[in-house]
């Protein structure tokens, strides 16, 4: 019989043939194969890699459905039994180094290489970004990374859509595995008696169930997959059901070790080979499907279960050294506590070390179940529970697992364990809006340590201190913490404390308005790249990024920022590409480009709840742009602003809160609206380095009629617009909306005019009704309202916008991925697309693809 998973496959064949040609000269791709279970995934990838023979080199992992799955787990199964860069690395002390490794391996030979990853919907964190990294590069490599993966099991927060997500260009090619035709499910039921047209009907064309189907006895059709594959098991012997219901609990390949030990005789496993059950290669055996695998194991009673996983993890504990991973997944399937308690920490912490945070979390978890730990021992994982938390954004969670670690070390008596308590605690509670509380834990921390002496532990408490003081604005008490803390980390050999001193330090002097903090930011940053210290990478160029903003240096900030993702993309780093991505549309928000910024901030508080101290970069930009918009939840946001500011009580919260509830005091002429903000902020921003935030609010404070002058110092285009200058006001700005604002101050019918067509192209209506009630003062009846000009530039009328979704609709783009690569919502998405079909008088999204090829979209 033809292999059903093979027919109607040639088109997937000749593509991936085509990608190992194009591979060898040089142009390397990623071929993504999915579909969902059963669809024949596997199968084609052993026909092609049968088929390529000497003509590539093979790397090749798989990722399993363990509980918890390996760290790195597909790419240690790829360098098994070969010597290279790969296995080096992998064996080394740096995760770092395995990105570099990969890419070696990928470009040596003289012949192209074949990196596939099966199953990747199962794959740890850190696999992910190594696929995201080599993904991104492998146009410049001989090489073709194949991932296949179940598309139907990816739910919206899958970690692996982010990852396909930047899987984008012509060396990105995607192979969607389709059900067989009724002509082929003929072709396989020819030579039987069943009816194939009741098989397709009930299979609904499934290669695997229909396999399963015509291999079960009898002429009637399993109802199910799961009976089909039962069917055929019932014509085994005794003995091989039970040997596949002990293999059925493994959810890996089973090495040929492992299947001498848990299957004594082996002539069951040739019975159920020779029914095409199992598949036995020249190391391992696995079942031929992992539905089949699934089928027998959801069939067992679950005290059969539980014995037949204990047998495994006899087997497993006593090998040299254990795999921590498979270990952990059957002794929590065994139940067996006392060894979750033994190995759950060090896989945890492999994890972890490995950049894979959110296995790292569900490790931690399994351990933190049980009741077999020692009070320390429990202490030390919650602590180091709280960092994992931290690394995935669970932010409150990562509070209560601190807390919880501090208050068993209390218990303990261990001062200088205490103290380290206290620093994660402090870290957690500045992020959760808890200043006063983190300052007081770091406070507390410091002074259980004080005059101990030198130590790694005293000098990250002392660190810890001076940064607290940073980030709640109290720079100047901090320098001589961070300074006494830099030098006892030299002096200890505490590289990890001394790149983040540097960091704080020149957060403090930016924040200070010292433009030599950049260069000591830059230095801790190159200490923690020449160190693997990914996350102090991410938080220097982060801390860079904040300060030379508050200094009106936008571009220079953006192109740290892009330095920081190019970095930061290859790694789990999921609060970091937050605050990067939120700063990019803060600055599309400066340059005009509402629609983008609002749509880009909505889309990353889509679905997080509270979002803590990371939003003081989203919620007060959006509710800004509602404000100038007029935005029926204008009113909603602020006040959302209000609460965190409050909350947080630091200056990154507060002026843009500020500033956004004063401009919405004057845009809707209600200026005692404006007092109280005004007043907290006139009181925080008398101090350096915030020169700029200051004259904005009393540029503010001027249009709602409070009598300020400009300060010594006072930066332009504020000084300005205070000193009734209101042309080189108007010309000192690159905000569109704020170079309006001033025109409209000249007095002048022309400026006022100027002004009037930008704010009504802008969409910034409460401020055009203002200019016009100006206009009328200057004895213009009737103001002329322009097109906007983003719709005036092409014959169809579209905005910018929606000539770049048009633009992707032509290239057959879907709205998830449209969203995808424009950074927006599905839902952005989805009401642009209406309204680029009526204003092109179309229906389909095909015929508007069509109609834009008439269309002179670059006028």
């Amino acid at each position: 019989m033809v292999a059903a998973s093979l027919l109607e496959r040639e088109p997937e064949l000749g593509v991936l043939r085509a990608a190992v040609v194009e591979a060898a000269a040089g142009r390397g791709s990623v071929v993504l194969v999915l579909g969902e279970a059963g669809i024949g995934k596997t199968s084609l990838l052993r026909a092609f890699l049968d088929g390529v023979g000497g003509s590539a080199a093979v790397l090749s992992g798989s990722c399993d459905d363990l509980l918890t799955p390996r760290a790195l787990g597909p790419l240690r199964d790829a360098a098994r039994g070969r010597r290279g860069p790969l296995a080096d690395a992998l064996a080394g002390a740096n995760p770092g180094a395995v990105f570099a490794a990969v890419t070696d391996e990928l470009s040596g030979g003289a012949n192209p290489t074949v990196l596939v990853v099966e199953d990747v919907h199962w794959a740890d964190s850190a696999t992910l970004d190594v696929v995201r990294y080599v993904g991104r590069r492998i146009g410049e490599l001989p090489a073709v990374l194949l991932l296949t993966y179940r598309d139907d099991e990816l739910g919206r927060e899958h970690p692996l859509r982010g990852v396909l997500g930047g899987l984008t260009g012509p060396q990105v090619r995607r192979l969607v595995l389709r059900r067989l035709s009724p002509a082929a499910v003929s072709a396989l039921a020819a030579r039987t008696d069943v009816d194939p047209e009741a098989l397709h009907r009930l299979t609904d064309g499934n290669p695997f169930y229909v396999t399963e189907a015509l291999a079960a006895p009898g002429q009637a059709v399993p109802s199910t997959v799961v009976d089909a594959v039962l069917a055929r098991l019932s014509r085994l012997s005794p003995d091989a059901q039970a040997c596949l219901d002990q293999l059925a609990v493994v959810p890996s390949r089973v090495d040929l070790p492992m299947l001498r030990a848990l299957c004594h005789d082996l002539a069951p496993v040739a019975e159920a080979e020779g029914l095409g059950v199992l598949e036995v290669g020249p190391d391992a055996v696995a079942f031929r499907h992992e539905l089949a695998r699934r089928a027998v194991f959801d069939s067992l009673p679950t005290t059969v279960r539980r014995q037949l996983n204990a047998r495994v993890l006899r087997v497993l504990l006593d090998r040299e050294p254990p795999d921590l991973f498979r270990v952990l997944h059957h002794a929590a399937a065994a139940g067996d506590d006392a060894v979750i308690a033994a190995f759950g920490p060090a896989a945890a912490r492999d994890a972890s070390f490995a950049g894979a945070h959110r296995q790292a979390v569900a490790c931690y978890e399994q351990v933190l179940r049980g009741d077999l730990l020692s009070a320390d021992e429990r202490a030390t994982l919650l602590d180091e529970y709280a960092w994992a938390l931290y690394n995935v954004h669970e932010l409150d969670r990562a509070v209560e697992a601190a807390a919880a670690a501090v208050r068993l070390w209390e218990q303990s008596g261990d001062v200088e364990r205490l103290a380290q308590g206290l620093v994660t605690l402090s870290r957690q509670q500045w992020l959760v809006e808890q200043p006063a509380a983190a300052l007081a834990s770091a406070e507390r921390a410091r002074m259980l340590l004080e005059g101990q002496g030198d130590g790694a532990v005293q000098a990250s408490v002392l660190l810890n201190s001076g940064a607290m003081l940073v980030v709640c604005d109290r720079e100047v008490e901090a320098i001589g913490l961070l300074d006494e803390a830099l030098a006892m980390a030299h002096r200890v050999g505490a590289t990890a404390v001394v790149a983040l001193a540097h960091n704080y330090r020149g957060s403090a002097a930016l924040q200070l308005g010292d433009a030599a903090g950049e260069q000591e930011l830059l230095h801790s940053v190159e200490i923690a790249e020449a160190t693997g210290h990914h996350e102090y990478v991410t938080r220097g160029l982060y801390n860079l990024v904040e300060g030379l903003w508050r200094l009106g240096r936008h571009d220079d900030a953006i192109g740290y920022g892009d330095r920081a993702v190019e970095y930061a993309r290859d790694r789990d780093f999921q609060i970091q590409m937050y605050f990067f991505a939120a700063r990019r549309y803060r600055l599309l928000a400066l340059r005009g480009r509402w629609d983008e910024a609002e749509a880009g901030i909505r889309a990353l508080l889509d679905g997080q709840g509270d979002p803590g101290m990371p939003a003081r970069e989203t919620v007060p930009v959006l509710a800004r742009i509602l404000v100038r918009r007029g935005g029926e939840d204008a009113a909603d946001v602020l006040a959302l602003a209000a609460e965190h500011s409050n909350r947080a009580d630091n200056l990154e919260w507060l002026i843009p809160t500020a500033l956004g509830h004063i401009e919405h005091a004057w845009l809707t002429g209600q200026p005692e609206l404006a007092r109280p903000w005004a007043g907290r902020l006139l009181a925080r921003t008398d101090r350096p380095g915030t020169e700029r935030q200051r004259g904005e609010l009393l540029r503010w404070l001027r249009r709602l009629g409070e009598p300020v002058v400009p300060f010594p110092g006072c930066p332009e285009p504020y000084s300005a617009a205070l000193a009734g200058d209101w042309r080189r006001a108007a010309d000192g700005h690159t905000d569109p909306y704020e170079r309006a604002l001033e025109l409209a101050e000249s007095g002048s019918v022309e400026p006022t005019l100027e002004a009037l067509a930008v704010l009504e192209e802008l969409g910034a209506e409460p401020a055009a009704a203002i200019v016009r009630r100006r206009l009328r003062g200057l004895g213009v009846v009737r103001s002329p309202r322009r097109q906007q000009t983003s719709t005036g530039t092409n014959p169809a009328g579209l905005t910018d916008r929606q000539v770049e979704i048009l633009r992707l609709l032509g290239a057959g783009l879907t709205n998830a991925q449209i969203a995808r690569r424009l950074l927006v919502s599905v839902r952005t998405v989805d009401h642009h697309v209406s309204a680029v079909l009526q204003k092109l008088g179309v229906r389909t999204r095909r015929e508007a693809a069509a109609t834009a090829m008439t269309l002179d979209m670059n006028s």
